[in-house]
This record gives structure tokens, C-alpha cells and sequence, in this order.
């Protein structure tokens, strides 16, 4: 009895451990979350396979898709041309706020950012270009239900 207990804890610990993998191994990553009512929408991508989910407003969706060497040129050129790495974070305090954290791990604009606390008004222009270039990718290859 007790090596079926144990077998099927390491099976449980297996499985919930290789479902977090997704969320740990990603090139770049989009993310927003907060706000009165919560949102949680998080764009991952590793390669040209990237995963997307939202939980929010009653709604939960997941989805998987590949993203074209074009879309990710593109996404490239739009962080590279708006010096993301450059963009400046303001550190006033904004509460309940939905707040976009972006991480890219790998090239020439490896970095993190994030709107938590705002951006500079000077780089609030680079801000939404990079954030719109996210989520032109979502609305290109998300079926949303």
C-alpha cells in the first residue's frame, strides 16, 4: 500500500513539475496582470513555438501556435528600433493598475522592462510601440473563443 502511495505521489510531482516547464523556458515573454477586476494574459515564445494564455473577465483560454521568422524579425526590429533596453522605468506607486512586463533572454535586446511603476514620459512612445508589436502578434494568431 504504501509503495502505491508513493508511486503515485511521484507521479503527481512528475506531471505538475513538466506542466510549469512552458512557463520557464522561453526566449521572450509578454505578460499583464492586475487591475481592479484581474487579468492574466502571458505570451511565451522559444523558438517560433509560442504559447499564450488568459484568465479574466470570466474567461480562460490557452493556446499553442508558431510564430513566422518574419513576425519575429519584425518584433525584433520594433524593440531594436524603440531601444528597449534603453527604455526607462519610473518608481512611483501605482496601485491597482494592470501592469506589461516584458523579458528577453536572448540578442541584442536582452533585458527586462515593465510599466509597474510606469515608464518615463520619454520613452512612453518606444513603450507602446513594443507593446503594440505584442499584441499585434495575439490578435494575428490567437483564435480567441
Amino acid at each position: 500500500m504504501k509503495r502505491i502511495i508513493g508511486l503515485l505521489f511521484a507521479i503527481i510531482v512528475l506531471v505538475s513539475c513538466n506542466s510549469q516547464k512552458v512557463y520557464s523556458e522561453f526566449d521572450i515573454s509578454y505578460s499583464k496582470s492586475g487591475g481592479y477586476a484581474p487579468i492574466y494574459e502571458n505570451l511565451l515564445i522559444k523558438g517560433n513555438n509560442a504559447h499564450y494564455s488568459f484568465e479574466g473577465q470570466g474567461k480562460k483560454h490557452k493556446q499553442d501556435f508558431k510564430i513566422s521568422d518574419e513576425d519575429l524579425k519584425k518584433l525584433d526590429n520594433t524593440l531594436s528600433q524603440n531601444n528597449f533596453r534603453r527604455i526607462q522605468e519610473d518608481h512611483q506607486k501605482i496601485y491597482d493598475n494592470v501592469a506589461t512586463s516584458i523579458n528577453v533572454k536572448k540578442g541584442p535586446n536582452e533585458g527586462s522592462k515593465t510599466d509597474a511603476s510606469s515608464i518615463m514620459t520619454n520613452y512612453k512612445s518606444n513603450w507602446t510601440n513594443i507593446t503594440d508589436a505584442f499584441q499585434e502578434i495575439i490578435n494575428n494568431n490567437v483564435k480567441k473563443q
